[in-house]
């Protein structure tokens, strides 16, 4: 098991890992730290937990621009799904994520950022090998670089 002290993680298989993310820490910023240790640059993630604070992204194609929006409640992760890539040499996470209210309505987004409140288990599946994002100026997204 390795751990830092904002998740602890547990290799399974070879590039398969359980990570179990702190109360209170967020969790993109976790994410990105536990791929970085353990060097990892591709692969793929998922999950579930619970957190109550959250920014979600959404992209407006016209202005190429992001519309942000943060919500401060207690709300279930019903799921989080994302990928692992590089962009100027760094871990470049690209996760979604679906989250139930207390009114049992949700909410959907690109994640920018979540707080987990209780607790947030995250299976990461890392893949031998590389790829890089790059920013397409035309469409305004940073895409992969295959």
């Amino acid at each position: 098991m390795t751990r830092d002290h904002n998740w602890k993680a547990k290799q399974v298989d070879d590039g398969t890992y359980i990570v179990s993310i702190a109360n209170g820490a967020e969790i993109v910023e976790t994410l990105a730290n536990f791929c970085a240790t353990q060097n990892l640059s591709l692969g793929y993630i998922y999950g579930i937990g619970a957190v109550n604070e959250a920014t979600l992204r959404f992209f407006d194609p016209d202005t190429k621009s992001y519309q942000d929006q943060t919500f401060l409640e207690q709300m279930e992760v019903a799921n989080l799904t994302g990928n692992i890539t590089e962009m100027d040499g760094k871990v470049y996470l690209h996760v979604h994520i679906t989250l139930g209210g207390r009114n049992f309505q949700c909410r959907a987004g690109h994640l920018q950022a979540a707080v987990v409140s209780g607790a947030c288990e995250i299976f990461v599946l890392g893949l031998d090998s590389r790829v890089q994002r790059v920013k397409n100026n035309e469409i305004g997204l940073n895409l992969l670089n295959l």
